[in-house]
Parts: C-alpha cells; sequence; structure tokens
C-alpha cells in the first residue's frame, strides 16, 4: 500500500502492526457473522409493529429504538458471541500483526519446550471462553423469553434522504477494505514474484493443495457421518438426552484450535502414540472442532420434514431405517450437504490445529502460508492464498445456492 501511495506524495503510512492491526483484520473478517445473524432477526421481524409505532407519532429512529433494537437483540448477541469467540480463538492474525495474545503465546511457550506454562494458558483461555458463553446464554435466555416477533411481513421502504450517500460511501469502504484490497495485494504480490516465489528454498508445490482438498474431504465426510444421527435426534425429539448430545458437540466449536490441538497432542503423545501426528488424529481434531457446523444446518433440514410423510412410510411397511432412507434422507440432503460444505471451508482455513497435529512432510495451504511468512517471503504466500479464496468460493457458491433453494 505504501508503493502504491508513493507516486501521491505520501511518504509513509501508520504501522500497521500491534494491536490496532489486529483489530482492523479481525473486525474486517469477523463483522459478516454478526451481519447475517442480525439480518435472520430483522427478516423475521414484524413490519406492522414499526407502522404501529409511527401512528403514535414515533419517528423512524424512535421506532427502531423502541420496538426494532430490542427484536433484534437476541440476533446481534447470538453474532457477537460468535465474533468474541472466533477472536479469542484466532491464532493467525494476532501472529502475523505481532500482537501477544493468549493463543500466540500459547504457541511460542509450546515450541519454546515450556509445555507447562502452554498448558497453564490454555485452562486460562478456555475459562475466558466459558465465562462469556455464560454470560451470553444468560442475557439471550432474558431475550429469547421476551421475544414477540411476528412472521416477517414485507416491510416499506425507507428513503434515506441525506444519509443515502454516506450509507452507500460505508458499504463500499467496508467492501473495498475486507475484499478488494487484499485480493489487490495478492495478484501484486504475484505479478512481482513471479518464479521468484520460489526463493528461499520454499518451493510451492501444488500438491499442499491437494493435501488441503484430501484432508478436508475426509474432515467433511466424516463430520457429516457423525453429524446424521445427533441432527435427526434433535430435530426429531425434545428429550434432555437429544438436547444434552447436542450441546456437547458444541464444546469442541467452543474451545479454542490451539487448546483442543495441544490437548490432543497430550492424549497422542501420552496414550495412543502410534496416533500421533497421523492422518487419523488430525481428522478426529477436525472433526471435534466443526461437527456443530453439519449438525446445525442438518438439524434445521430435519425440523422442516413433515412428520406425516413418516408416517405415511410406515404406514407402508417400511421400517423407520427405511423411511429414513427413502423419505427423511433425500429431504434433508441439501441441508446435509451445506453442512459438509462448511466443515469443508472452515477445516481449509484452520490453522493451529493443523500446525500442532499434521503428520510429518504433510504440507497444507494454511501450514505453506504460515511458513514462508514466518520467513518473510510474502510474495510466496500470494499463490496460496489466492487458491484458498477460489476453494472459499466455491464453497460459498454450494452455501448460497442451498439458501436459494430455502427460499424457494
Amino acid at each position: 500500500l505504501a508503493d502504491a501511495l508513493a507516486p501521491l506524495g505520501v511518504a509513509s503510512i501508520p504501522e500497521i502492526y500491534g494491536f490496532e492491526g489486529a483489530a482492523l483484520v479481525l473486525t474486517l473478517f469477523v463483522y459478516p457473522y454478526v451481519f447475517l445473524t442480525t439480518r435472520a432477526s430483522l427478516l423475521s421481524f414484524d413490519a406492522s409493529l414499526v407502522e404501529a409505532a409511527r401512528t403514535l407519532n414515533h419517528s423512524y429512529p424512535a421506532a427502531f429504538r423502541r420496538v426494532v433494537l430490542p427484536q433484534i437483540l437476541p440476533g446481534v448477541a447470538a453474532g457477537s458471541l460468535l465474533v468474541a469467540l472466533y477472536a479469542l480463538a484466532d491464532f493467525g492474525t494476532p501472529a502475523i500483526m505481532h500482537f501477544d495474545v493468549f493463543t500466540r503465546m500459547i504457541y511460542v511457550y509450546y515450541n519454546g519446550f515450556g509445555r507447562n506454562v502452554a498448558a497453564l494458558l490454555s485452562v486460562q483461555l478456555l475459562a475466558v471462553t466459558v465465562c462469556i458463553i455464560a454470560v451470553e446464554s444468560r442475557f439471550s435466555g432474558d431475550d429469547v423469553a421476551d421475544y414477540v416477533g411476528g412472521g416477517g411481513q414485507a416491510s416499506t421502504r425507507v428513503s434515506l434522504g441525506s444519509w443515502r450517500l454516506p450509507a452507500t460511501l460505508f458499504c463500499v469502504l467496508v467492501a473495498t477494505l475486507s475484499l478488494l484490497v487484499p485480493l489487490a495485494v495478492l495478484f501484486m504480490w504475484v505479478l512481482r514474484a513471479g518464479p521468484g516465489y520460489q526463493a528461499g528454498g520454499f518451493a510451492f508445490r501444488w500438491t499442499y493443495g491437494l493435501n488441503s482438498v484430501y484432508v478436508s474431504v475426509l474432515a467433511a465426510v466424516a463430520a457429516t457421518l457423525a453429524a446424521l444421527p445427533v441432527a435427526y435426534l434433535s430435530g426429531r425429539s425434545n428429550s434432555r438426552l437429544a438436547r444434552f448430545f447436542e450441546r456437547a458437540t458444541y464444546l469442541g466449536y467452543a474451545a479454542p484450535g490451539i487448546v483442543l490441538g495441544l490437548s490432543l497432542v497430550y492424549f497422542g503423545v501420552e496414550y495412543v502414540p502410534f496416533l500421533y501426528q497421523t492422518l487419523p488424529l488430525l481428522v478426529f481434531a477436525y472433526v471435534v472442532r466443526f461437527l456443530p457446523e453439519a449438525v446445525g444446518t442438518t438439524s434445521s433440514s430435519v425440523l422442516q420434514v413433515d412428520r406425516s410423510l413418516l408416517e405415511a412410510a410406515r404406514s407402508l411397511g417400511h421400517s423407520p431405517g427405511s423411511a429414513f432412507r427413502r423419505v427423511t434422507l433425500p429431504l434433508i440432503a441439501p441441508g446435509v450437504v451445506a453442512g459438509a460444505a462448511l466443515v469443508f471451508l472452515t477445516t481449509m482455513k484452520e490453522l493451529p490445529a493443523t500446525l500442532l497435529l499434521h503428520p510429518t512432510g504433510f504440507k497444507t495451504l494454511v501450514t505453506y502460508i504460515w511458513q514462508v511468512q514466518s520467513a518473510g517471503y510474502y510474495g510466496a504466500a500470494a499463490v496460496p492464498a489466492l487458491v484458498l479464496v477460489g476453494v472459499s468460493g466455491l464453497s460459498m457458491l454450494v452455501l448460497l445456492a442451498q439458501e436459494d433453494g430455502d427460499a424457494r
């Protein structure tokens, strides 16, 4: 960026490393969590409540503050919880930005043979995570109890007036900083580095991409198979056992990846050394970490299946297993595929667990990117980073196609 601004007379730009840089990058990366959950709350909000407030002489800002905001707070809180958990668990961004947080220091002490300190920091990080979840559960429970949302009726279009241009510019700014600038920098690195991206003995091999796809497919398949019985049970039963199994899957998701990785390193070294630094243990870590993504989408699809269809299949002499295979499974297939795509996408990007558990000589895109950026060869990271962006885009197409199918 400094080189691009130099012809314009800009001699230098503020330092991006440290807290400010880490906060900016994380904000641009995780804001969709809050956006999507808030958008879902707004789509299910009964717009007639706003019109009723308007008839009582409330302005649109007052109606938003008194009517809309209390109703969408659960969605905002859910998105904020995801952001908080992600920020606590993120390892790559603080490490690259040279900002000391729990995850970075855990990795530093682990590599520096201070494993007792790393274990202590892991326990402290897990305790902070549990406290955040407990606080959010306490307040979200009250919010849900008071929720009186309706059926998501069509709302009246509101003219922004003089705020239209600033609102548009803000959206353009966010899109530019979060997507266009990173892509432009990556392409610039590719064009500048050329064949030189193999410099320093860090030659990029396409097998790293194949390794990433291979292990991500294994994780997606394993997580989907593990999620099916849990999702079906939670979608068809309101028992405590069903709720217990569903909530238990979220424990691994709440635990930061580096904490889970360290736990499995200790477990592998002490109890199952034949599994340490093998693909089965790595895939198991991915499944524990990302199982809720498959459970959530599959469970939502199970809830949409009409029970009368299963009863009709049973009345025709089909066993429960046959009815599930012939009726339920085809209907929930889109949700299953969406969950598998989510697990595939997040596995491709998972860094700390992969760094700690990958087999010797088994490099993936994220481990290669981490290796070359640590050595200062940023140009070498451009090609695998663009490959990751491309794969993420394909996965998002699957998810968007699923959303369009649900809308129909």
